[in-house]
């Protein structure tokens, strides 16, 4: 039963870890962790997916979940990174795109699988200020790889949108 009480644990605890780059969305909240496994003397093994091969957030997420679960006792904590399969917008939680909207990041609309964007088919992402579908794309690179830059028409604020991938 401990070690039922230790997994749970381990997963309300990571909800405390937040992103380093969104700081109002937490690990879970963005899909990050993949799996809580728990081996043998009480170790925590946490299997992370980064949102992008590369991610420079990846390392501060590890030092994160570290220090909350060193923090609650877990001294020995092990972190696995697996890149297969890809992390997608799709892990988003709805909470997850719901605090992106009011932090000012419009979330991922659509699917990951929605390719019509290979087929130069921009899409009117909403403004996150004043919900207006009347946006254009700045460039689809933003302050982050995730990230493209949006600029509304009607309100005139610029914006991140989350890439959906």
């Amino acid at each position: 039963m401990v070690a039922q009480q230790s997994h749970t644990e381990i997963w309300e605890l990571l909800e405390q870890v937040p992103d380093p780059e969104v700081p109002v969305i937490s690990i879970l909240d963005l899909g990050v962790v993949r799996d809580v496994q728990m081996l043998d003397n009480n170790i925590p093994e946490i299997t992370i997916t980064p949102t992008y091969t590369g991610c420079p957030a990846m390392d501060m997420i590890e030092v994160n979940i570290r220090a909350v679960l060193q923090e609650a006792g877990y001294q020995t904590v092990q972190i696995k990174t697996v890149l297969s399969p890809a992390w997608t917008s799709d892990w988003l939680t709805d909470s997850a795109k719901q605090k992106l909207k009011e932090y000012g990041i419009a979330p991922p609309v659509g699917k990951s699988s929605d390719k019509s964007v290979l087929f130069a088919e921009d899409r009117n992402i909403p403004c996150p200020q004043c919900d207006s579908t009347n946006t254009e794309v700045i460039s689809h690179f933003g302050s982050t790889a995730c990230k493209a830059l949006h600029k509304c028409n009607d309100c005139l604020e610029p914006f991140d949108y989350f890439k959906c991938h």
